[in-house]
């Protein structure tokens, strides 16, 4: 076994992964905020409210799958700090057949599945046309979208992270490109932002495929269906799956409840909800970037039965990760009004969106503890624990949420958020030890 690391080179091996990470996932919300503002720069409220609405629909649904992306990185990572190529590979091929499968079934229930969807977020007759137009042209490139999700936790898993981020910066250039191009020039209005983000999909499953390909483990004897169809890899497979898929569920309809209960107070309190959403995705996304480390560190030093690996890995990313949270609050509370003014030229939306933003400036204070652990647990693959801490957030959520939003409105729902965030972070930490203990042993 190596010597381990000092602490110093503990640093440099959580920021050499987390900085591509945070760059490849500071080009979503770069890409969700391009498409809110040449949203918010057409006429009417109801066209930003359209692609927001669209948006929470498509967090439905690919949130909900987003087990394809946490269940292959942890997994991938296991195996690749044992130096198994052969469960690799396995792992990487079921994963890709799930997601083939669950995109056609998408499909196939696309048209009940946006009506429904759509439906429940609510908003005006107006702002509901818009959000089908924006998910009838996007919806198509399901497939792709998923199996996206599966090339990227392989990467994650294997610590490419440099391709990772080529593979989303090509993703969100095409995206860009194209939504410029099918809005401007061909005037497809909302359905060319939609058909922009399915374009960039296809061509980015394009590109993974072709690294998964290139980084495919070599020496390996031919792959068989008896080693793909393994009883035992399935069942842990459907476990993990199950486990992170209600989780996600759990965190969707918590968004979902915060998107409908802001619709029923009007267009313009939906907007600027989505407007402040913004600044905890941006956020979100780069903090991730420590969770996406941890995955693939704690992963790996359970692959190794490394337990001193294990404990540098929580604490140094934990570090990192609280540093950033911090950053992040400063330069919402001192540009928050600034990026606002960017995002829109709306005087309705903005107002909103201005009175509102001190809980966008307290939110990653609150929230990142929750991200970096959700990291921890998946690279560990401890996903009933991931479940039953966000069930109990989500309950805590709808409470607060139905108790204050009466009498304190949309203040009321942004205590609730963060409420859900609290609890979040304060589950996980609970039963950490008790991960360490499981996975580890005594060794």
């Amino acid at each position: 076994m190596a010597a381990p690391l000092p602490v110093s080179g503990w640093h440099r091996r959580v920021l050499s992964l987390a900085f591509p990470i945070i760059l490849a996932n500071l080009t979503q919300p770069i890409l969700g905020a391009v498409d809110t503002a040449v949203a918010g720069h057409l006429p009417d409220p109801a066209y930003l409210g359209g692609v927001a609405a669209g948006g929470l629909f498509f967090s439905f649904v690919f949130w909900g799958f987003g087990f394809l992306r946490m269940g292959t990185t942890g997994l991938v990572a296991q195996a690749f700090g044992a130096r198994d190529g052969a469960a690799l590979r396995a792992t990487v091929v079921r994963a890709l057949l799930l997601a083939a499968v669950i995109g056609a079934g998408v499909l196939a229930v696309r048209i009940p599945l946006i009506t429904t969807a759509l439906g429940l977020i609510g908003g005006s007759d107006t702002l509901q046309h818009h959000a089908r137009a924006y998910s009838h042209a996007r919806i198509w490139a399901a497939p792709f979208a998923l199996c996206n999700y599966v090339v990227l936790g392989y990467l994650l898993g294997c610590q490419h992270v440099r391709l990772a981020l080529l593979t989303q910066l090509f993703i969100n250039a095409v995206n860009i490109a194209a939504v410029l191009l099918f809005v401007y020039v061909f005037d497809w209005g909302i359905a060319g932002i939609g058909a922009a983000t399915a374009t960039a999909d296809a061509c980015g499953f394009v590109l993974g495929a072709a690294l998964l390909w290139r980084l495919r483990p070599r020496g390996l004897p031919a792959l068989r269906w008896a080693a793909i169809a393994d009883a035992h890899e399935l069942r842990q497979l459907v476990c993990l799956n199950r486990d992170i898929f209600v989780r996600t569920l759990c965190l969707i309809a918590s968004f979902g409840w915060f998107a409908h209960a802001g619709a029923r107070q009007g267009d313009v309190i939906l907007a600027a909800n989505a407007l402040l959403l913004n600044f905890q995705t941006f956020m979100a996304y780069a903090l991730d970037g420590f969770a996406h480390a941890a995955e693939a560190l704690v992963g790996a030093a359970i692959g190794r039965r490394d337990r001193h690996a294990f404990r540098r890995a929580v604490r140094v990313t934990m570090i990192w990760a609280v540093v950033g949270a911090m950053g992040f609050s400063l330069v919402y509370a001192c540009a928050g009004e600034w990026i606002i003014a960017c995002l829109t030229d709306q005087p309705a939306v903005r107002d909103a969106a201005v009175r509102f933003l001190p809980w966008a400036v307290t939110l990653p204070l609150v929230s990142v503890w929750g991200f970096l652990l959700d990291g921890v647990f998946i690279g560990a693959t401890c996903t009933r624990d991931l479940m039953h801490s966000m069930a109990l957030s989500f309950g805590a959520f709808m409470l607060a949420a139905v108790t204050l939003a009466g009498p304190f409105g949309n203040d009321g729902l942004w205590a609730a958020l963060l409420l859900f965030m609290a609890v979040r972070g304060i589950t996980l930490a609970r039963v950490l030890p008790r991960i360490e203990a499981s996975r580890l042993g005594s060794c």
